[in-house]
């Protein structure tokens, strides 16, 4: 025997309640997204600010070539330097030459002088004249040579002309390549008061940022709510609708067996041919209806549009209500709506801002310190190496005095424009307490035109089935049926209109009351 299966595939459809409906719409709303990010540039701004508070380091190095070498000295004085030993050795050389001649002049004289004077003394002239020890002095002093003398003067040209090279070398410092290094470091000591302020603006934009956000996250919410409900109201009509068609089709029916039976005429079952043709066209419209509702909500929580999907309350046989809490005191919904909260933050930065204009006025105060290195470098005169560097620090004072009252007036700007949004605050507190109050109102109304509408259903079913039955007994005409089945239908679509409004003022009421997103 061969056993035969069948596997019958269906698309599974997927299952939402209002709260992951919520949860989905705001993972896929790109003005959330944005929203989120600027809450993370605002908590980087805060990162930044807070840095101020610490050491700035910092370090810079360069390298530089020239085409020409510096000179201290002209080229006209870097020669004479080299060539000084020179210089100074031909000087001494002729000074010593010339002193040389002027003594050999002199003895010369003296001695010519002697010897008149001995000539003329004839004692003596005979006593020394023709002595060997006369004689050979003068030899002595006759074979003295001016140039000989001359030549006893020591040679220093060349120590001397080493000394002027060096002294030349360190006048032409090697500037054509330069390396030079520096390591600072800065740290305020008061300034003001001005980074105190910053990082307090920049706390309070960030909490700025998260009233937007909320502000945001509200308008999805309640862009979401609307969609979830719509769907629900459709789906009950399309349901409603359903049930409207089967009931004419059962008259048209029974109508049909009463013209047989002689009871009925042809212009009742026409007359009830009409109405089955609206509720087919009204079944049409809400299926179509229905469709686009749902491709709506796809869109909304960031579905494709053709997924299928069905709400949890879309199967009900009416619109659930809502938890509805007690009303929130007036000063918790200031503080939890971010419009308040958006305009009370912005009149405190604006405040702060106001202060740093007010510390520009104010001295301020920094330490500094610094580590200098470089080649060549000037610590023990010109070296071309990176032997020693230089240690610095100080402390810095800036103390403004006057610039036209410029920083006065920018103050005075700055608290008229935390002024202006303190005004703000207080208008904006007495339209939100003006519109908690009218929701309120919006949610009772609600509630009593559900409770009239479902006394209203009531009483047409009850119409509708007492129509029904007279009908079918004959004793009651078609127009009467039909019109009790026209107004069992306004009725239906009324409640669900009313237990739709229930819900959508509810979430608007919500909203007017304010939630914070802390933990979402």
């Amino acid at each position: 025997m061969l056993a035969l299966s069948t596997v019958i595939l269906s698309q599974a459809q997927t299952l939402l309640t209002l709260e992951e409906c919520r949860d989905m719409a705001v993972k896929a709303s790109r003005d959330l997204n944005q929203a989120d990010l600027e809450r993370q540039m605002a908590g980087y701004d805060k990162q930044i600010a807070r840095a101020s508070y610490f050491p700035n380091v910092s370090a810079l190095g360069g390298y530089i070539h020239n085409s020409r070498d510096i000179a201290l000295i002209s080229d006209t004085q870097s020669q004479m330097l080299t060539n000084a030993g020179t210089l100074v050795q031909n000087s001494l050389n002729q000074a010593a030459a010339g002193a040389a001649g002027q003594m050999s002049a002199a003895l010369t004289q003296k001695m010519t002088q002697l010897m008149t004077a001995i000539q003329t003394n004839p004692a003596l002239a005979a006593e020394y004249l023709g002595s060997p020890m006369w004689q050979t002095v003068m030899q002595i002093i006759s074979g003295v040579d001016p140039q000989s003398l001359a030549g006893l003067v020591p040679d220093i040209s060349e120590p001397i002309n080493a000394i002027g090279r060096d002294i030349d070398n360190a006048l032409h410092p090697d500037m054509r390549n330069i390396i030079a290094g520096a390591v600072t470091v800065q740290q305020p000591l008061f300034a003001g008061g001005k980074i105190v302020y910053y990082n307090q603006i920049a706390s309070l934009a960030r909490q700025l940022s998260d009233a937007k956000y909320d502000m945001k996250f509200a308008d999805v919410v309640l862009d979401v709510d609307q969609a979830y409900w719509q769907i629900v109201s459709i789906s009950d009509k399309a349901r409603l609708a359903e049930a409207y068609s089967e009931l004419l089709h059962q008259m048209e029916h029974e109508a049909s067996l009463a013209v047989r039976e002689g009871v009925a005429t042809e212009s009742d079952i026409l007359q009830i041919k009409v109405k089955v043709n609206e509720a087919e066209l009204l079944k049409l419209r809400s299926g179509n209806g229905l469709s686009l509702a749902k491709m709506l909500l796809c869109k909304r929580i960031g579905l494709p549009l053709e997924s299928d999907i069905t709400l949890a309350d879309e199967s009900l046989e009416s619109v659930p209500l809502p938890q509805i809490g007690a009303g929130k005191d007036i000063e918790d919904i200031y503080n939890d709506r971010p419009e308040t909260r958006s305009l009370a933050l912005a009149g405190e930065i604006y405040d702060r801002k106001a202060k740093i204009v007010r510390s520009e006025m104010l001295p301020s105060i920094a330490l500094m310190g610094n580590y200098l290195i470089s080649n060549p470098n000037v610590f023990n005169g010109f070296q071309n190496n990176f032997d020693s560097g230089m240690f610095s620090a100080g402390v810095v004072v800036k103390v403004p005095i006057c610039h036209g009252g410029e920083n006065l007036f920018r103050y005075k700007k700055a608290r008229a424009e935390a002024k202006i949004y303190e005004e703000q605050l207080e208008d904006a507190k007495e339209m939100i307490a003006l519109q908690v109050a009218q929701q309120r109102k919006l949610l009772d109304e609600a509630l009593e035109k559900l409770a009239m509408t479902r006394s209203a259903l009531d009483n047409a079913e009850e119409n509708l089935r007492k129509a029904d039955l007279g009908f079918k007994a004959g004793v009651v005409e078609t127009n009467t049926v039909l019109a009790a089945h026209t107004a069992w239908l306004s009725a239906h679509s009324e409640y669900i209109d009313a237990g739709v409004e229930v819900q959508m003022a509810a979430a608007t009421l919500e909203k007017a009351e304010g939630y914070r997103t802390d933990n979402k």
